[in-house]
């Protein structure tokens, strides 16, 4: 009988069978929140839109995407600094640095995360050739590095589009984990050419633009995925560690009346602080990294 074609990255592993471990606080659910911070070049490229079908000039969607870095990641990003006082990683296109560094200044001084998110939304890295990809890549941890006083370890391609050796370019510059892949609730560590780099999961459900604008759902029913999502996940943490993120973006979740939405999950999952860790994918990234450099056994069927 002929074999499928697999991508090879990573081995089944059923999450049951797996050997059981703990966050660093004790606690087995790890929750993440990230926030989307993004560019689009006007009249060009591929874009998010609130109303397809607009003629170019597109005023209505262009301008629909500019509030989320003018007005939308304020307010989200005071939320969380100041109402909640939670851990807040950005999807950062680097474009954002020449169109809105005020914006940056304040999300490094919240001390937020800045995972890789390419320089912009209008373009993604399919159908590049290897040495255009590698070079695009190494632009934007330039870009990053230089703004921000070090290099980033995450990545998350726009649009999350890939081509057959984006993992492997990843690895082979400096990169430790990505946010691509979602075929699992713990981080799986997929192979590359000449390593491994690890998958941080990262949800396509449990994201604002697959949400409420893929599927055109409201921000109450975004706020009831997140508040059913977390309730199950800490019914099942006990036997099994896992990472819940929840995924927005400036000029969704930004819009007031979706972030009254989301301040009621919020409300609802700080309840149970206790028994959570909030963090960000990068400190899961390193706890999983240290775990393995001390010969723990409990990722080893998770390859």
């Amino acid at each position: 009988m002929r074999k499928l074609p697999s991508h090879g990255r990573y081995e089944h592993s059923s999450m049951v069978e797996r050997p059981v471990y703990d966050w660093p606080n004790g606690t087995r659910l790890a929750v993440y929140f990230a926030l989307g911070v993004e560019h689009y070049a006007f009249n060009d490229g591929i874009a998010e839109n609130l109303v397809p079908g607009i003629p170019k000039p597109d005023v209505l969607n262009t301008s629909w995407r500019e509030y989320g870095n003018r007005v939308g990641a304020w307010r989200v990003l005071k939320a969380f600094a100041e109402d909640y006082r939670l851990p807040l990683s950005i999807l950062l296109n680097t474009a954002v640095y020449d169109e809105a560094p005020d914006l940056m200044a304040a999300c490094r001084k919240a001390g937020c995360e800045i995972i890789a998110h390419g320089l912009s939304n209008s373009d993604m890295l399919a159908g590049r050739d290897e040495v255009d990809e590698a070079a695009y890549i190494r632009g934007v941890t330039e870009s990053i590095t230089r703004a921000e006083g070090q290099r980033p370890f995450g990545w998350a391609s726009p649009w999350i589009a890939e081509t057959m050796v984006t993992p492997d370019i990843l690895d082979e510059a400096g990169y430790t984990y990505l946010l691509d892949w979602c075929m699992d609730d713990q981080p799986v560590w997929m192979k590359t050419r000449n390593g491994r780099i690890l998958s941080v999961p990262y949800s396509q459900e449990l994201n604002d633009s697959s949400s409420v604008i893929g599927r055109q759902l409201t921000g109450n029913e975004f706020a009831d995925m997140i508040v059913d999502q977390f309730d199950e996940m800490l019914r099942s943490a006990d036997e099994a560690p896992q990472v819940m993120s929840v995924i927005t973006h400036s000029f969704i979740s930004g819009q007031p009346f979706r972030l009254r939405a989301l301040r009621r999950a919020l409300d609802h999952i700080m309840k149970n602080a206790g028994s959570i860790w909030f963090t960000q994918p990068g400190a899961i990234a390193s706890h999983i990294a240290s775990m393995q450099s001390q010969a723990e056994p409990s990722l080893a069927v998770n390859r």
